[in-house]
């Protein structure tokens, strides 16, 4: 049976650092009612430990359902944050219970911050291990100050001073419909939430629909003044593809019309070899530990990048989001615009 721990009885908070590995805080055995009301008496350590690592992996709780998960989850942050402009499919399990993502197990999943391109993002994310793969399926983390750290100046500083720029087109022959990733069938709907969030768009043949958004690459996290690494853009720069699939896209796509990429605000295109550098940045300072049932991590999205590794067998990985942070308070070294912007060169 459970061990109930008391207030009097809860230990002090002693995080468990191992080079290669997330900050991990092991916990005695505890059931989920009282472990709502412990965590929540250790918030303010907890959230001092969470900005201080950028991730947390908590180990030790006995979380077996969504209706466990949403109480610990309310235990540790104050605010739901929603999915906005959805560009991976997930099932939504209800109370704000998502999947981590829907994708094909084989396929691993990069590191990113959750939707950095939009004007307001969970600055808390909350991840939950209901079922553990048997192969890999580990989740990822890196701290975007290390990664900030890694990257040559010279390759910063033109995101620094330009931004970058997302462009999207959505084709229901590949990725989301825009149905999806906007919530909606109405394209009047789509246009007002593009208008409201300095999103470009434009209606082309057959219902496909175009987007271009330039938002600021580095940016300051609004609690602990710390200045990172915050966007997609080796993420969805058609140079991080694997290289077969790059080809098969373009050839039937044509560079124009990939369902995602990304250049620098102005529009200009990346080189290869700077998204090769970017990559690199985020796996030298990539940490990573297998899931066990009942594990939570808690990950400050603005102060750390997570992702996906491939797995076999059964994976049930929940994730909660909250916090909402507009982009406004991280001080951008670019303002948001619609469409690419003449930065200068270099």
């Amino acid at each position: 049976m459970s061990k109930s721990i008391t207030p009097v009885e809860q230990p002090s908070l002693a995080p468990r650092a191992v080079p290669g590995k997330p900050v991990t805080l092991e916990l005695e055995p505890i059931d989920t009612v009282d472990a709502g009301v412990q965590l929540a008496a250790q918030r303010t350590a907890l959230d001092a430990l969470l900005a201080e690592h950028g991730a947390l992996l908590l180990r030790g709780l006995e979380l077996r359902s969504v209706d466990d998960f949403a109480r610990v989850r309310d235990a540790l942050i104050d605010r739901h944050a929603s999915y906005k402009e959805k560009a991976t499919p997930r099932s939504d399990f209800g109370k704000d219970v998502y999947s981590s993502t829907d994708l094909p197990p084989s396929q691993d999943i990069r590191l990113h911050n959750e939707i950095s391109y939009t004007l307001e993002f969970p600055r808390t994310l909350v991840f939950a291990c209901l079922e553990a793969p048997e192969v890999g399926g580990a989740t990822p983390v890196a701290d975007v100050r290390r990664v900030l750290e890694r990257i040559p100046a010279g390759i910063v500083e033109p995101f620094r001073r330009r931004g970058w720029l997302l462009t999207r087109n959505f084709d229901r022959r590949m990725g989301l419909a825009w149905e999806e990733a906007f919530a909606t069938d109405e394209p009047a709907e789509v246009e007002r939430y593009c208008d409201a969030n300095a999103i470009g768009y434009e209606w082309r043949e057959d219902g496909r629909l175009r987007t271009t958004q330039r938002r600021s690459a580095v940016v300051t996290h609004p609690l602990t003044g710390d200045e990172v690494w915050f966007n997609h853009v080796a993420f969805w720069n058609q140079w991080t593809l694997d290289a077969e699939i790059r080809e098969v896209l373009v050839d039937e796509y044509g560079e124009d019309n990939l369902p995602f990429d990304t250049s620098y605000g102005d529009g200009a295109p990346i080189p290869q070899d700077v998204v090769d550098t970017l990559n690199a940045a985020y796996d030298d300072a990539t940490v990573r530990e297998p899931w066990q049932v009942g594990d939570v991590l808690l990950v400050d999205n603005v102060l750390t990048a997570h992702g996906r590794d491939a797995f076999r067998g059964p994976r049930r990985i929940v994730v909660a989001m909250g916090e909402p942070t507009p982009l406004a308070a991280c001080r951008p070294t670019v303002e948001p615009t619609p469409v690419a912007v003449d930065g200068g060169t270099g």
